[in-house]
């Protein structure tokens, strides 16, 4: 399947949807504190999507059953809302996806509740660093191989692992589009494959293990952690090729 070249009037719509994203990753980043459950920031961010106008794409999309992805802890994505209450210490990834006038919005940040740890302040710094290193090397005429490859390379040099399977993504009209983009080289050279251009949106989102990439989905059938048993963390934008550079869409 081709990957679509979105016209500017186009990518502004995105841009609005994924404004909705950025604001309400970062209410619930102001409002977040110990003590909450992971249902009442669901719930937040769901009424939050909607008096901005929007949908809240998750909702339902392949069976999920929350508007925000709440992933605490070891959970690196697609942790669901339960009853769960946070703790001082606690680290949670926070991922939301809108739909405004059928285009899409997708982002994600972790964000520590309370004092945390050193160690994962540096998990969180690692993801939040590699995915606006990627967005630096972005232009027209690289291959999303060579990206996937840098964002592999800067991982590893922050002492981390990627974790493998999961991937970011193309998104327009649907919340998940072509092309796939692992955050490390797989199926043959950097130098094959196809070339970023002018009009593309992806998402970016580096999703980061302590040692071991390989993950394992947990009984609510969602929830991914790393086979580590390890803290975890994930950061994403929304970005869109324009005037041969690149620029952030859910960011606010």
């Amino acid at each position: 399947m081709a990957i679509s070249l979105k016209k500017k009037d186009e990518i502004e719509k995105l841009y609005r949807a994924n404004q909705i994203v950025g604001q309400t990753l970062q209410y619930l980043k102001e409002t977040i504190k110990p003590g909450m459950t992971l249902k009442q920031i669901d719930e937040l961010g769901e009424k939050f999507i909607l008096s901005c106008g929007a949908i809240p794409s998750f909702k339902g999309l392949y069976g999920f059953t929350g508007s925000v992805c709440t992933s605490v802890n070891q959970v690196v994505i697609h942790g669901v809302p339960t009853d769960y209450v946070l703790k001082e210490g606690d680290i949670i990834g926070l991922d939301i996806g809108t739909n405004l006038e059928g285009w899409f919005g997708d982002s994600a940040i972790t964000i520590g509740v309370g004092k945390i740890s050193k160690e994962n302040e540096a998990l969180i710094k690692c993801a939040k660093d590699t995915l606006y290193h990627a967005i630096d090397c972005i232009k027209p005429g690289v291959r999303f191989k060579e990206l996937s490859a840098e964002i592999e390379r800067f991982i590893h040099s922050q002492g981390f692992v990627p974790l493998t399977g999961f991937c970011g993504h193309g998104i327009g009209k649907k919340p998940h589009e072509e092309p796939e983009i692992p955050n490390y080289l797989e199926h043959g050279s950097a130098k094959s494959g196809p070339k970023i251009k002018n009009g593309m949106v992806f998402c970016l989102e580096p999703m980061i293990c302590q040692k071991l990439g390989t993950p394992k989905i947990l009984e609510d059938k969602w929830s991914v952690v790393s086979e580590d048993g390890l803290n975890t963390s994930h950061y994403e934008h929304t970005i869109a090729v324009v005037d041969n550079k690149a620029r952030i869409l859910s960011e606010v």
